[in-house]
């Protein structure tokens, strides 16, 4: 059985480390916040950023020789772009990402095609240089606060890698924010481009207001859509990275709590038990001076 001196030890070393999941879990929270208003403010740039593409695809006589458009006829490279965290301390966030990815991978390989990785977060190079896989492309520090920047750094290598035909199809692993205790791994096609997202959007840009009618372009609409690729592209890398910052913050604030809720049950524990040895050492006391007083009256 511990002693009282190692009982009294463990709860003090309990709370500490209680001090310190719940300052977590409070900073995480109040970060939280902000990524979810900074999602919010994007949804409008990225709602009128499809607009503009499907007026200008319109207005284009062909848009289908573009090169983040075309469709390779045989997949033999898939890129995989995984997005995790730079820190631990967040529950099951990272692995089930990677988890995806390995399953995917998988799947890719049984089809005979070459897997090319690319990680976002520290997280995901370092599992993936403990496998000893080889990776294409790695950014890190920005996983929880992720700015336009960062995404344009990784849309451009994810374009030249497809540009010059070093993949043939480029796949993007993500968590998706829904709530705060809600994050789902989400698995997206950046790359080629669907020209469903030109062709088919028309009836919802409508219906969100989009404005309609015939425009004189300068220059002309194959240009501008070629420039209007590549942004579209940031944009979507853009918002994956906002939703997998936020997914992390929840995740994390979700951990530390039920990390402070354990705590709090071990240091009940651990007082019962500090209190049972103290009263089981006070009653042996006193039976050692009862036991004491009777060898001196006997």
């Amino acid at each position: 059985m511990a002693s009282l001196q190692d009982l009294r030890r463990r709860i003090s070393s309990v709370r500490n480390t209680r001090k310190i999941t719940k300052a977590l879990e409070l900073v995480a929270g109040a970060r939280l916040r902000r990524a979810q208003t900074r999602i919010e403010e994007m949804r409008p740039y990225a709602d009128r950023m499809q607009e503009l593409m499907v007026g200008t695809a319109r207005a284009a006589s062909s848009f289908r020789n573009l090169a983040l458009l075309q469709q390779r006829d045989e997949v033999r490279r898939v890129a995989f772009v995984i997005v995790t965290g730079d820190r631990g301390l967040a529950g099951p966030f990272n692995a089930q990402v990677l988890r995806r990815a390995f399953e995917l991978e998988r799947h890719a390989r049984a089809e005979g095609q070459e897997v090319v990785w690319l990680t976002v977060g520290r997280k995901g190079a370092s599992t993936l240089r403990f496998r000893r896989y080889e990776t294409t492309g790695q950014w890190a520090g920005f996983a929880d606060k992720p700015t336009y920047q960062d995404a344009q750094a990784v849309g451009h290598r994810l374009a030249e890698l497809y540009e010059a035909e070093e993949v043939d199809r480029v796949v993007l692993i993500y968590n998706r924010f829904e709530s705060v205790l809600a994050q789902r791994v989400t698995t997206t096609d950046l790359l080629p481009i669907r020209e469903e997202v030109l062709a088919g959007e028309e009836q919802a840009s409508e219906e969100r207001g989009g404005v309609s009618g015939d425009f004189i372009y300068e220059p002309e609409p194959e240009e501008i859509l070629q420039r209007l690729l590549p942004v579209y592209l940031e944009t979507e890398i853009y918002r994956a990275l906002l939703e997998s910052a936020a997914a992390f913050l929840a995740s994390q604030m979700t951990a530390m709590r039920n990390a402070s809720k354990n705590a709090g049950d071990l240091i009940d524990g651990l007082t019962l038990s500090l209190n049972r040895a103290r009263q089981a050492e006070i009653t042996q006391e006193i039976l050692e001076v009862v036991a004491g007083a009777d060898a001196l009256t006997g």
